[in-house]
């Protein structure tokens, strides 16, 4: 199996996240793409603004009706910080025998995965996909590469390396949409509209629960 994972608080969801999922899943031919909110991010300096419940039923309303995209409550059900190495461990238990994992991030977490819990493990168990972000040069060149995973290797693809583990780090640039959580919250708490920045359901979700004011 060929499965996609797709972390964040999605504080909320927003159509930026939904596109980078649908794409690079069928770029890499994954059978699915799972969404999983984070419940206690370590590296986030506050606290998610609303509670777990709520940005996983937003996910779960974003996503509805795709046979592609799937969200799972892993890091809810779990105490503690949600660490990603816990999250890949469960993932595969779930999916056991042996799930090919991708697990996709945006460039300036990837610059950041040294500070991550056993991060040189995360690569024992996933894939990772390096995507563009707004801000961010999607590209690295070898020497940086080789500073964050020792021993990574060149292939002929000058946008995919192979770790120690054999596990694949990929460079890739979806289409960039400049729409960020932040924004829209701003944006909701100063009254402006958010139509067309997430799904209807959703953007009904965050008037009818008064979320975000």
């Amino acid at each position: 199996m060929r499965l996609g994972i797709l972390g964040g608080t999605f504080d909320p969801v927003h159509l930026g996240h939904l596109r980078t999922a649908e794409e690079i899943g069928q770029k890499l031919k994954l059978e699915k793409v799972y969404l999983i909110p984070s419940s206690s991010p370590p590296h986030k300096r506050m606290s998610p603004f609303i509670s777990f419940d709520h940005r996983l039923r937003m996910v779960r309303l974003a996503i509805d009706g795709s046979d592609f995209l799937d969200a799972l409550d892993l890091e809810g059900k779990r105490p503690g910080f949600s660490y990603s190495i816990e999250t890949l461990k469960e993932f595969h238990k779930l999916f056991s025998p042996d799930p090919e994992i991708f697990f996709i991030l945006g460039m300036d977490a990837f610059l950041d995965i040294r500070t991550w819990k056993e991060y040189i493990r995360l690569f024992d168990y996933s894939h990772f996909v390096v995507i563009k972000r707004p801000g961010f040069t999607a590209e690295m060149d070898y020497s940086q590469l080789n500073d964050l995973i020792n021993s990574i290797e060149r292939t002929p693809d000058s946008r995919v390396f192979v770790t120690p583990s054999g596990r694949k780090v990929i460079f890739m640039e979806p289409t960039l949409m400049d729409i960020s959580s932040t924004r829209i919250r701003k944006m909701i708490s100063e009254g402006d509209s958010i139509r067309f920045l997430v799904p209807e359901s959703v953007r009904t979700y965050i008037m009818e629960k008064g979320l975000y004011r």
